[in-house]
């Protein structure tokens, strides 16, 4: 290479290194936070891949809301559950609905909610989309039409249930259905989804920039921090090592390991500010 060219190569280098921070620096600094609105006891072999038998763990049912303090918008990451045949079925302790936890816990009502992020279809994740009736509701094209059917049946087991096939459904009929085409895609700008985790069919977990850094919301992707720190497949998946491989992604995709919160560990409530009945905030430094 010619000195003229070499430095035509160098700046043009400079040019899209200054372009990447430029437009780093215009993405929203969201601030994050994470909701319980309710726990139970749940044996940690259903949670950890090899994990001994008999221990339990309190994991807590959360939700998270994403806020962008510049206009106000709130994007939901899952919206947990309210119906009574999951009450009566799992009988998880201090139950809310996710929209009175988001309303006591952090002041947001529902119609503050204008974006809810389903990672998968499972109940405890997605049975309250009917409580923001006014949200957009993004999931993996791939998960969705695994599941689901146009009239809102049930396509295969281990995914939806046939309580939530319906009402995801009917989202879909009312044009709030937005359906996300695979890995690494925009949700909103300084939100990304990402697959890979195979919870389920094409789970997928969020990140999110914020002024901290990078935040990871896991999802049912990694359930506890044991499977983040140590490095082990969730026992519920359909791939254990796509699981694990995704889980690694996870630690090159946020700012620092701290910044990776799991789906159901109980710790995120001790490890993060509180801020709020039920309520931390995820990318405030403790």
């Amino acid at each position: 290479m010619n000195r003229g060219a070499a430095a035509v190569a160098g700046l043009a280098a400079v040019l899209a290194a200054t372009l990447s921070v430029s437009r780093a620096q215009s993405l929203p600094r969201y601030e994050v936070y994470a909701v319980r609105f309710a726990h139970v006891a749940y044996g940690l072999s259903n949670l950890v891949a090899g994990a001994e038998k008999g221990p339990t763990v309190d994991i807590a049912f959360t939700v998270w809301p994403i806020k962008d303090p510049a206009t106000g918008r709130v994007i939901l990451v899952d919206a947990g559950f309210h119906r009574q045949k999951f009450l009566d079925s799992w009988k998880p302790l201090d139950h809310v609905t996710p929209a009175e936890a988001l309303r006591t816990g952090l002041a947001i009502p529902p119609s503050a909610v204008t974006d809810v992020v389903l990672s998968h279809t499972h109940w405890d994740h997605a049975d309250g989309v009917d409580l923001f009736p006014t949200a957009r509701v993004w999931i993996q094209k791939a998960e969705y039409e695994h599941y689901v059917g146009a009239g809102g049946e049930v396509l295969a087991r281990g995914g939806v249930d046939a309580a939530d096939a319906p009402i995801l459904a009917e989202v879909a009929r009312s044009g709030r259905l937005r359906l996300v085409a695979g890995d690494d895609q925009v949700i909103a700008p300084g939100i990304r989804v990402y697959t890979g985790g195979k919870h389920t069919y094409e789970s997928q977990y969020v990140t999110v920039t914020t002024a901290s850094g990078t935040v990871v919301l896991a999802s049912d992707n990694a359930y506890l921090y044991r499977n983040i720190e140590q490095g082990v497949a969730i026992a519920q998946t359909l791939d254990p090592a796509a699981n694990v491989a995704a889980i690694a992604r996870m630690r090159t995709l946020a700012s620092r390991p701290g910044l990776i919160v799991p789906g159901h560990d109980p710790d995120v409530f001790t490890r993060f500010p509180r801020v709020g009945p039920n309520a931390v905030r995820l990318d405030v430094p403790r």
